[in-house]
């Protein structure tokens, strides 16, 4: 079994920043995706980054392309979502998730996922 935590959320003014983290226990090892999904208030869950194998490619939602970063830290196993030029409709729950096996932007895909950090942010 593999275990996410989720850290970093928190209240921010429009145009302003946070940073998630997602660090990963367990059988961490079979670990090849590290993603983020949000949950917005009344919408379904839906792909926020991604970042595989050794972190050389990420992929983002058009939404957030240009304004959030993901990276990774492989000895740490553990995934980190910088968040710039925030919106109010960026507000949400913050999922990590995470795969054994290559990228994919459906929700289904995701075998391990963390209770969630909580961004809202407000104008």
């Amino acid at each position: 079994q593999v275990q996410l935590v989720e850290s970093g959320g928190g209240l921010v003014q429009a145009g302003g920043s946070l940073r998630l983290s997602c660090a990963a226990s367990g059988r961490a090892s079979s670990i090849y995706v590290l993603a983020w999904f949000r949950r917005a208030p009344g919408k379904e869950r839906e792909f926020v980054a991604a970042i595989s194998g050794s972190g050389v490619n990420t992929f983002y939602s058009d939404s957030v392309k240009g304004r959030f970063t993901i990276s990774g830290d492989n000895a740490k196993i553990s995934s980190y979502l910088q968040m710039n030029s925030l919106k109010p409709e960026d507000t949400a729950i913050y999922y990590c998730a995470a795969r054994a096996f290559a990228f994919s932007s459906m929700e289904s895909h995701y075998n391990y996922w963390g209770e969630g950090t909580q961004v809202t942010v407000f104008s």
